[in-house]
């Protein structure tokens, strides 16, 4: 199974402009990711996928592989859909965002290990380490699975609603997703849904669809960066 891992890496976030090129602790934030799943050496290619030519040049100074993609993408997942069409032997793809500077080995490992069941087309990560603050957190997503632990509901409120004291296996969503290659391609083709702009989740637009979501459950989470405070927290875990 020929496995290929993508780092998107956009310039323009709204929250927090140039965010792949801040400096953490001597190198990028891209570099950082890059260099942390090239080291687990558990993909056959790796490569960051931008909107912008700084990104590319920067990728380049360090040796790193880089696309330049469509500046018109809405996700990570459609930038991924334009970089698969230069790998036509992939079987596996993993998305990974690129503001995990802390990407850790294992959690890559379990998502991918999901593929062991031939079935599969999907998968994610869930983590059962909810406290009450990142439970009403509407930036922390939650999940509700079946029997086979594929999805059936994302959502940024609170799910299920505790009405009864039942010891509920809550998880909180970790955004790592792996798709089979032929799944990712049709992936991009599916219409925006209101149901997934009333969330803002683009996983509800597979769900809606008819797809399945396999979710692997992980006890790691790291830290990502979404807003310039969320640099300190990282930095703190570096010294750690």
């Amino acid at each position: 199974m020929k496995k290929l891992a993508i780092i998107p890496a956009r310039y323009a976030s709204s929250r927090f402009p140039g965010k792949p090129l801040i400096d953490l602790a001597g190198k990028s934030m891209v570099q950082r990711v890059y260099e942390g799943v090239q080291n687990t050496h558990l993909f056959d290619e790796v490569v960051v996928a931008t909107d912008h030519e700084k990104i590319v040049e920067h990728v380049r100074s360090f040796n790193g592989n880089v696309m330049l993609t469509a500046s018109s993408h809405n996700s990570g997942t459609e930038r991924c859909g334009e970089v698969i069409k230069k790998f036509p032997t992939v079987d596996v793809v993993v998305n990974i965002q690129g503001d995990e500077p802390l990407v850790n080995e294992i959690q890559l490992q379990q998502l991918l290990a999901a593929f062991d069941d031939s079935s599969v087309r999907i998968a994610t990560l869930g983590t059962p380490s909810i406290t009450d603050k990142t439970w009403n957190d509407t930036n922390r997503i939650k999940i509700v699975t079946n029997h086979k632990n594929d999805a059936l509901y994302f959502s940024r409120s609170p799910i299920p609603f505790e009405r009864n004291k039942e010891s509920y296996p809550f998880l909180k969503h970790i955004g790592l997703y792996g798709f089979k290659r032929s799944i990712l391609e049709e992936l991009v083709l599916l219409s925006p849904t209101t149901l997934e702009k009333t969330e803002s989740l683009e996983q509800l637009r597979w769900l809606y669809y008819g797809y399945s979501i396999r979710v692997m459950e992980t006890e790691i989470e790291t830290p990502n960066i979404d807003t310039p405070e969320d640099v300190q927290l990282v930095l703190d875990t570096f010294k750690k």
